[in-house]
């Protein structure tokens, strides 16, 4: 068996569109740029894109590609991915590596074949917003609502099952790692995303105004951060788009600027020149913050997930705190955070966060990645895997 530099190599990922651009299809780009490996998805839509890094890249693709509407969102084929993953046929590989947040993992291998998943989350909608999305959704009442019940109980199933085919697992951050424990009782090595720190501009000096730069969607929470500055009144800019886009509008009282989607050009001056980024959403990992950090901006993060490994707490750090959480995802819990951020504002430094976003670069990743698959590789040619003792060593 080669070793993995020289082993023939699969990486396979979700979905490939141009409006798929997120954390998840950065690590893609990154592990590409470090590992000579065949791609593949359930559909791609980036390899005819002109604007594209994978512009006419040759991309393996499932049934999926050739369904109506897909290229707006494979998710309204969710009881398909299951069954369109497995008939991914990746038999003359070595190593097949997924970076997966719903079905990637799902890939079928043979018993020769090491499978390493980098698992950004497990499937959300699946366990731990399964209340939120039924809520959230007309599919979540009535008789149609019985059915989604059913399909994501058999989903579940099917993922435990699926995670079962994979030999080691990394982790966007230890807040997965855990919920990747809960989920399928699997360990997982925890490697930080790679975040483009050198792309921010830094500036020392800050203006008077918050902002928040997110997907308008309502797990992000951005409407309880709207209310709070309508409260509060002072200026906010909201930058993204999503379903909540109009409503936020509405709402937003003249102290709240709701931008919409902006250029990066746009997003790199407000992130550098705002006197705080506010983040309410309970994510696996969320670049956002690092990204805000990166720029010498503090962060006002609710307390949970992520970002109590992004973000360090002035209350907790002293001088070297980047930020500072709150309770609750709520209204009054935020007020209080950004009225106590007000009184301390003067005690943040701009290049201690600088400094800290550092440590979530590209080159960190780069390293522990490649090292980590090298000794996956390693143990799994020495006979049974055991990632106990690679996780260890």
């Amino acid at each position: 068996m080669p070793d993995w530099e020289t082993a023939k190599i699969a990486l396979v990922h979700e979905w490939l569109t141009p409006e798929a651009t997120g954390g998840s299809e950065l690590v893609v780009r990154e592990i590409l740029q470090q590992v000579a490996a065949d791609l593949y998805a359930l559909i791609d839509f980036e390899s005819s894109n002109p604007d594209s890094y994978l512009y006419k890249r040759a991309i393996g693709t499932t049934f999926l590609q050739h369904l109506p509407l897909a290229r707006r969102g494979v998710q309204k084929y969710l009881p398909l991915l299951p069954l369109a993953i497995e008939q991914l046929d990746l038999g003359e590989y070595d190593i097949v590596l997924s970076s997966s947040h719903a079905v990637a993992k799902g890939v079928l291998t043979r018993s020769n074949q090491m499978h390493l998943c980098y698992c950004h989350t497990p499937m959300r909608y699946a366990w731990d917003l399964t209340f939120d999305y039924l809520r959230g959704s007309r599919m979540g009442r009535g008789l149609p609502g019985a059915v989604t019940r059913l399909l994501l109980h058999y989903l579940r199933q099917w993922d435990v099952i699926s995670a079962n085919r994979v030999d080691y697992f990394a982790a966007n951050s230890q807040h997965t790692a855990r919920r990747i424990w809960r989920c399928y009782r699997r360990r997982a090595e925890v490697i930080y995303p790679p975040v483009n720190v050198e792309r921010f501009p830094f500036v020392e000096q800050k203006q008077d105004f918050y902002v928040i730069v997110s997907r308008l969607v309502s797990y992000k929470k951005v409407e309880p951060i709207v209310r709070a500055f309508n409260e509060l009144g002072e200026p906010l800019v909201v930058i993204g788009t999503g379903p909540l886009l109009d409503r936020l509008q509405s709402i937003a009282k003249p102290n709240v600027k709701i931008l919409g989607a902006q250029p990066d050009e746009a997003v790199d001056r407000y992130l550098s020149n705002a006197k705080a980024f506010v983040y309410a959403a309970c994510e696996d990992f969320g670049m956002a913050p690092v990204e805000a950090q990166a720029c010498g901006t503090p962060v006002i993060a609710y307390g949970a997930g992520g970002a109590l490994e992004t973000v360090r707490d002035l209350r907790t750090w002293g001088e070297n705190g980047t930020g500072l959480f709150f309770d609750e995802q709520s209204e009054t819990s935020l007020i209080e955070a950004v009225k106590t951020f007000e009184t301390v504002r003067s005690q943040f430094h701009p290049e201690i966060a600088r400094s800290h976003s550092a440590q979530f670069a590209p080159t960190i990743f780069q390293q522990r990645y490649l090292s980590f698959l090298e000794r996956c590789y390693r143990d799994f040619r020495s006979g049974t895997p055991d990632e106990v003792s690679v996780l260890s060593s």
